[in-house]
């Protein structure tokens, strides 16, 4: 069972920064897949545009020593006619207090919790 669990501590996923409004997740994979087998690509859209990106992506190696090669032979290179960086993705911060259920909160349980003289 322990086989089947995918060990956490290897860094497989890399940050792409600078890129071009042009690049999109094809050209990314074209320009990292000669590193290994790419699992997924996101870029995440620009909020205040809708049709460009914010200039940055993540790319998620099945092997942790392809996204190590993608590192050491992309980084500070041209895309686009744009240098890029590539490094490998810190993981997302979980905010203190966002694993806390709803109703431990007071203002919910004032809002909807049984009054103590509620006969349900």
């Amino acid at each position: 069972m322990a086989a089947l669990v995918k060990d956490n501590t290897s860094k497989t996923t890399i940050y792409v920064g600078g890129l071009d409004d042009q690049v999109n997740e094809q050209i990314l994979h074209a320009a990292f897949i000669p590193f290994g087998d790419i699992v997924e690509i996101q870029i995440p859209p620009d909020p205040a545009s809708h049709n460009q990106h914010r200039g940055f992506g993540f790319i998620e190696f099945e092997e942790a020593a392809d996204a190590q090669a993608a590192i050491d032979n992309m980084n500070l290179s041209e895309l686009y006619g744009k240098v890029i960086k590539v490094n490998l993705a810190r993981p997302m911060r979980i905010k203190e207090g966002s694993m806390r259920a709803v109703w431990s909160e007071d203002a919910w349980l004032q809002k909807f919790a049984l009054k103590s003289d509620d006969p349900n």
